[in-house]
This record gives structure tokens, sequence and C-alpha cells, in this order.
């Protein structure tokens, strides 16, 4: 499996119509990319998280010669397989839009881009200026400019309803800036009196009665949904472009899980008090992002509400024959794979993030700084190198972070904590780097963990149930006694990850937990931290993943550059779907698959090619291909 590197592309904010985009043309340089098509919080890649400029922009020699000093399957737990078919080559993202991720709502439909149109409000506002009659009209007129703020108009409401109180209230403070309103019971009549509520201040308001600029209607959700298609953006990127066209702030708008960069997907996002007028009009002036299926509703998205992603994927010029290919596909069908934390959690560089979360949780920040700062094998950016050996020479965070262009990577962020609190206060400096970032090395110390016990698990036991194996009853986990074990497969089993409120399997490998945990300095027992950010609870996670829908379809071409799916917005602007040749020189395998949220696509395509899917391994397999 070869996974190339993507040309680099400007963000979409560039003012032109999707006609003018770039073509999608293949790539040279090999990496995996992400699937973040979970319910995960957004996280960054390792290079942009630890400072590093893209490889996109060095020479293919440089970036092989970084990728000698990367990580394998091997250095993270990554073993085993399910299958026993023969695996085969092939590539991956050779385009963009080789890879295509639907998200899967909460009520578990696939969502798609296929109306571009404004939705009609489900019912008209009453026209305010009914309510109130022409003798009201000229005493409240004559109320907002008569000086003497003590003066009051009381109207009196005839067919009294909730319903016609509120078009009155609503109906004065409209038509006639200045006047507040209340309701006031008198002789069993109620009436609505109007009054001065500032006076000078109201008074000023009749020079300028300009209308509500932000008015909403009540009977329409606060929120507008809707779905956005986007190309080879990452959901933080296209969030960022939108919030600057719409003035916005980014936190404005929700979703419900990240998706890939180098990818189409199609994800619905939420936003408050902003009309789909104004987000359809942005369809105009926006390169590789689309948005439609516009509604309003009463609450926004939450990260995780979604049920899952549904996935097309395009592997081209496959080495396995028709034979092989079924077997490999039947089996995913089947039998599923290992659900394994994939390479992009671990990093891409000399120093992998679960070393720094397993240097935070042994509470050793000395080397936690020495971890994310020391000089390291490997091709970096030149700063970064000037950075580091600032440092290794000089100790001096000032000094080191005068070598950085850019102050809010990593590196910087910890530079700048160290020189504002001291090296004494390294906890404090640390703090400096965004939660997310932070809580993300000791979630990949946690996934390391996992991935090397669900190994020796596999390998000690199978692909069956055994006396031992924890399986869920709700959200608690139980322990299977032997007869248990006999109607339970594989498939229900669980494994922890480790934490203070979890609990082990009882057999060896359970006991594995505690022998891992010590040999790296842990207290399997003690999970609590003394800063509570990194105290870890633990979770359970199952170790086989069945995928749905699956479905596949060897195909043949002629031309490489023609997309092999046919996408959402082409669907929409009425582009014919790609048509194959029998006799086509190339050959790829497309297919589709759904995933729950928190697993990872490129585990399910390791497990049917059977190759490793880290870039070490991807940089040698390509230095022979694309030479």
């Amino acid at each position: 499996m070869i996974f190339p590197v993507p040309v680099s592309v400007q963000v979409g904010e560039k003012r032109g119509c999707p006609e003018d985009e770039e073509e999608d043309t293949p790539s040279k340089k090999p990496r995996v990319e992400c699937d973040h098509g979970n319910g995960r919080p957004p996280q960054q890649d390792e290079e942009e998280q630890e400072g590093e400029a893209s490889d996109e922009e060095e020479d293919g020699e440089t970036f092989a010669d970084m990728m000698k000093h990367g990580l394998t399957e091997l250095d993270v737990g990554i073993l085993k397989y399910v299958s026993d078919h023969e695996g085969f080559s092939g590539i991956l993202k050779e385009r963009y839009s080789d890879f295509v991720v639907h998200e899967i709502n909460k009520q578990g439909k696939i969502v798609h881009l296929d109306d571009l149109s404004i939705p009609t409000e489900a019912e008209q506002q009453p026209d305010e200026s009914d309510v109130l009659t022409e003798e009201q009209k000229k005493q409240l007129g004559e109320l907002q400019l008569f000086k003497n703020k003590e003066g009051n108009v009381a109207i009196e409401v005839i067919d009294d309803t909730k319903e016609k109180r509120t078009l009155v209230h609503k109906a004065i403070k409209t038509q006639f800036p200045g006047l507040e309103t209340k309701t006031e019971e008198k002789d069993g009549c109620k009436f609505i009196v109007a009054y001065h509520a500032a006076g000078k201040k109201a008074l000023a308001e009749k020079q300028r009665p300009t209308p509500r600029k932000h008015f909403w209607p009540k009977n329409r959700g606060s929120f507008c949904h809707f779905v956005l298609y986007k190309e080879n953006k990452d959901t933080m990127d296209a969030i960022n472009v939108l919030s600057k066209f719409l003035r916005l702030r980014p936190n404005m708008f929700s979703y419900m899980g990240t998706k890939d960069k180098r990818a189409i997907t199609v994800q619905e996002i939420a936003v408050h008090k902003i009309t789909a007028e104004r987000l359809a009009h942005l369809n105009k002036c926006l390169m590789n992002l689309k948005l439609g299926n516009f509604c309003y509703k009463k609450h926004p998205l939450k990260l995780g509400e979604l049920q899952g992603n549904h996935f097309t994927v395009v592997i081209r010029n496959i080495s396995g024959t028709d034979e092989q290919v079924h077997q490999a596909m039947t089996s995913l069908r089947q039998t599923g794979f290992i659900n394994y934390y994939g390479m992009q959690r671990f990093g891409t560089t000399a120093v992998p993030t679960h070393q720094v979360g397993r240097a935070i949780l042994k509470n050793d920040w000395n080397e936690v700084v020495d971890l994310i700062l020391k000089p390291r094998p490997g091709a970096e950016k030149e700063f970064l190198v000037r950075c580091r050996e600032e440092w290794a020479k000089t100790q001096d965070p000032e000094a080191a972070l005068k070598k950085l262009p850019n102050k809010r990577c990593v590196e910087g962020q910890l530079l700048r904590g160290l020189s504002m609190y001291g090296k004494k206060n390294i906890v404090t400096a640390f703090g400096l780097i965004p939660r997310n970032n932070r809580l993300m090395y000791i979630h990949s110390y946690q996934s390391m963990v996992w991935n090397t016990m669900v190994s020796r698990r596999i390998e000690a036991f199978g692909l069956k149930a055994v006396e031992g194996d924890l399986v869920l009853k709700g959200t608690t986990a139980h322990v299977l006694s032997a007869e248990d074990a006999e109607s339970h497969s594989i498939h229900d089993i669980v494994m922890p990850l480790p934490g203070f409120d979890v609990i082990y399997p009882t057999h060896h490998v359970g006991k594995g937990y505690r022998e891992l945990l010590s040999a790296d300095g842990l207290d399997i027992d003690n999970m609590r931290h003394k800063v509570k950010d990194y105290s870890l609870a633990g979770a359970y996670r199952r170790i086989i993943i069945r995928p749905s829908d699956v479905s596949w379809k060897v195909i043949q071409y002629d031309d490489p550059r023609i997309s092999l799916v046919h996408t959402d917005f082409e669907k929409l602007e009425n582009k014919p779907a790609p048509v194959f040749n029998n006799e086509g020189k190339h050959r790829a395998l497309r297919m589709e698959f759904s995933l729950p949220p928190s697993t990872y696509a490129t585990m399910a395509i390791r497990e049917v090619l059977k190759l490793d899917t880290s870039i070490k391994k991807q940089t040698q397999l390509n230095t022979t291909w694309f030479n």
C-alpha cells in the first residue's frame, strides 16, 4: 500500500467559482494521512503539534531521510491480522477524490449534499402593525415625544390571550423605540401599559428609529444547520474560512466530528443565528467548499453525537487478483479488523507523542521539556534545528524562542511558558500549550498500551471469547466465566485503556497491563495525577470492529487523472458518473464501508492489503515505486 503526499493547496479563501479550482493532480511523495472520521475532539497532525513544517515543502530525499527515524507499526503495538488471505499492494489517496467520507448522523442516516435551495419559513409572522389602532399609534407617538417621562399610555387587551399580548408588546417596542411595556390588571381587565424606559436617552432614540439589526423570528430555531461538502481541507480549516467571510468567531459553529484533510468529506455543521441566505451566498465565492441542505433547529451539534462515517475508498494500481480481492473483502465484511489506534495517533517525528505522554504521567517534567525541545535525528526545518541547538547549548528559553519565526507551535508555546514562569515552574509553563494538544500526549500513551495488549490478546487466544475476557453491559464491564464465554463472540469483547476507573481481564493478558506500566515506571493502581487534567479514568474499546454496508468492485481505467467516484457535488452539477473501460490498462479496487466513531479507516484498509501503514515503511515502498 502506497500513500502519496498531497500537493500543498491553499485554503479555500479565493473569491472564485468551483470551476476555477485547481485540478486534482496525483501527488509525488508518500505520506500516511489521518482519517479523522470519528467523534473525537479535533487533533492536529504531529507535524503541527511539534511545530514542524509540512513535509510537502521538502524534497523527496529529505523527507525519506527524515522518515528513516520514524515509527513503524511494530513500535506502537500494531502486530496482528485477523484474516489469513494473501495481501497485495496498491496506491491509497493518489488523488484526494480517492477517499470520500460521508458522516452518519445520530438518526443513522448518511449525510449528503443534495439541495442548495433556501428553506421557506414554516409559518409567516403576524403583521405587528395590525394589532394597534390608529388612535393608539397616535397616543404612543405623542408619549414618545412627550418630555415628561412619568407619562404612560394604557391599552386594554379585549380578546385577551398570551399570543395577542405578546404581539402588542412587540409592536410597541418595534414601532416606538424608547418605550417599554408591562402588563397590568385593573377591575378584572388586562392593560398593556407603555412608558418611557430611560428619559432623555429614550427621547434621543426617536431621532434614529432604525429597524432591529439582529431580528430573528421567534418561531425559527436559533441554529441554522447545513451540510458542508469540502475537498482537500480539514474541518477546522473550513470553519476558519467560513468564520472569516461571515465575520464570526469560530466557536459560533458546532459539529459532531472532525474529518480528514486529504479527502472529499460531507458532514453536518450548525451555526448560531446566521441565515441560510447568508450561508448560501458563500457558494458564489469559496473554492473547494459547498454548503446546502439548510434547515433551522433549536439546538447546536455536539462532538460525538454522530453514529459513524461511511467511506468510499479507491486503491489504485492494485496487484491482487480478483480472487485475492474477493477473499480480502469477504473477510473484512464477515470478520472485520483489529480496532487498533492508527499510526497518526503517534506522530511522524523521531520523538513519538506517547513517549511525551509517559513522561507526563510519571510527573517527570524535565523529561517532558527535554523530549519536546531536544535536538532530534531526521530532517527538520532549519529554524527548528536552530531553536533546538540553542536550547541544548544555553537552556535559555528566550534565546531559543528568538530562533522561531512562528511562536504558536508547541515548541514556541512551551518556551514562552518557560520564559514567563521559569524552569522551576514547568507544569505552569506547559499549561500554555492548548489543552487538547496536551491531552493528546497522554491519550497517545494509552493508545500504545491498548494496541500492545490487544496484540497479546489475539496472539494468546485468537478470535474466540475466553474465560477472563471483558464484555460491556451498558457502560459497565463484566468478566466472563468459562460458561459465559461459550455464549459470546470475539465481537463482544472489549479491552481497557489504562486508568483509575476500569477493570482488567483476569487472564494472563490482563496481568500484562501491570507489567507494561511497571516497566514504564507507572503504578497501575495509582492513575490519578497531581494535576487533575492528567488523571486517567480509562475507558473500554472493542477489540474487533466489523464494518457495515461493505461492498466493493474492481474497476479498470485508462486515464490516471480521472476521478473514480461520483461525488455529491458532481451529481448536483449534473455531471455524468465516471465510465470504466473493461479493457483499461489500470486496475483499482473501489470499496465502501461504514465505521462507528473513533475507529480508523486506515486500519480496515491495512487488514485488506496486509501492509504496514507507517510513513517509514510507505516511504521505503515509494522509493522503489516512484523511481
